[in-house]
């Protein structure tokens, strides 16, 4: 979808990925969908219950991936900071919801624990997934079929999959086109690992946007930013606010942080972008509504 009054503000071809219109919402329903129905070679996961962390997105892509190929989901959120509709999402697709630990990472932890001595248990990472990070790559796949000519692909990173998945598809098909990751300055585990080429914990996590909120850089999708991303932007957690405010007003759609941080990073860098064709992902829609009233007076 191109933005043109985005387009205008930024002088340039702005065009808007909008994965917010997905069933769940997000673009992690494709790689859920992907890895739950090639599992085993026979579409299944021979039965056995999937269990995984997440803040929201992810475990709605997995439990509707579980409702869809009839495999049973256990999901492990946070207590703090959480995203009640995205918990309440998870649970009417079927998912069996458990609250524990501070944030993602501490609910990863636990899934870990209970994934390595329960049997029965096929632990579904948020990121170390190859076949998560395929599904995902059919945004890119679906970009260059539209605008086979982008110059720049931008996309947030919370885990890092759509980042990776888009780098490897834009890496092969138009190895020109630039590939830029944006993260929360208040949550930038990610663009250190970038940064300083290792998978160190960084100590804070501070943002406010759930699908930004990681403190552990994960090693699959963070080599693969290594050797395909062209550059990592941070932005504030105010400025990714502002640019769901210009996606609701310029674009008439409904993103969450996460969704809005590539248009918040495309302001960032727009001095470079003038007269180039770009793509921001909007990853997610699933924006608490009291919070998206509250940005919206």
């Amino acid at each position: 979808m191109r933005i043109d009054k985005i387009s205008k503000l930024l002088d340039c071809d702005y065009y808007a990925k909008l994965e917010n219109l997905q069933p769940t919402g997000a673009f992690k329903v494709r790689g859920g969908v992907n890895l739950v129905g090639t599992a085993g070679g026979s579409g299944r996961t021979n039965r056995n219950t999937l269990i995984t962390a997440s803040t929201g997105n992810h475990g709605q892509s997995i439990a509707y991936a579980g409702r869809l190929f009839g495999v049973p989901v256990i999901i492990y959120a946070p207590t703090e900071n959480v995203n009640e509709a995205k918990v309440q999402a998870m649970r009417d697709l079927g998912a069996e919801v458990r609250l524990h630990g501070r944030d993602f990472d501490e609910a990863r932890l636990e899934v870990e624990r209970l994934a390595a001595s329960e049997q029965g248990l096929r632990y579904v990472h948020s990121a170390n997934e190859p076949a998560l990070i395929a599904g995902v790559g059919t945004i890119g796949m679906e970009i260059f079929e539209d605008l086979s000519e982008v110059d720049v692909i931008i996309a947030p990173a919370g885990g890092g999959s759509c980042a990776s998945g888009n780098c490897i598809v834009a890496n092969q098909i138009r190895p020109k086109t630039r590939m830029i990751a944006v993260q929360s300055e208040a949550a930038p585990a990610l663009w250190h690992a970038y940064r300083n080429r290792n998978l160190d914990a960084f100590p804070t996590m501070e943002t406010e946007h759930e699908g930004l909120a990681t403190r552990v850089p994960f090693e699959l999708t963070n080599r693969i930013l290594w050797d395909g991303l062209d550059d990592f932007v941070l932005v504030s957690d105010e400025e990714i606010n502002d640019a769901i405010r210009l996606l609701a007003r310029d674009a008439r759609q409904i993103a969450e942080g996460a969704g809005a941080a590539s248009l918040a990073g495309a302001i960032k860098v727009r001095d470079r972008l003038r007269g180039k064709k770009v793509v921001g992902i909007v990853t997610g829609g699933n924006i608490p509504l009291p919070r998206f009233a509250k940005l919206m007076n």
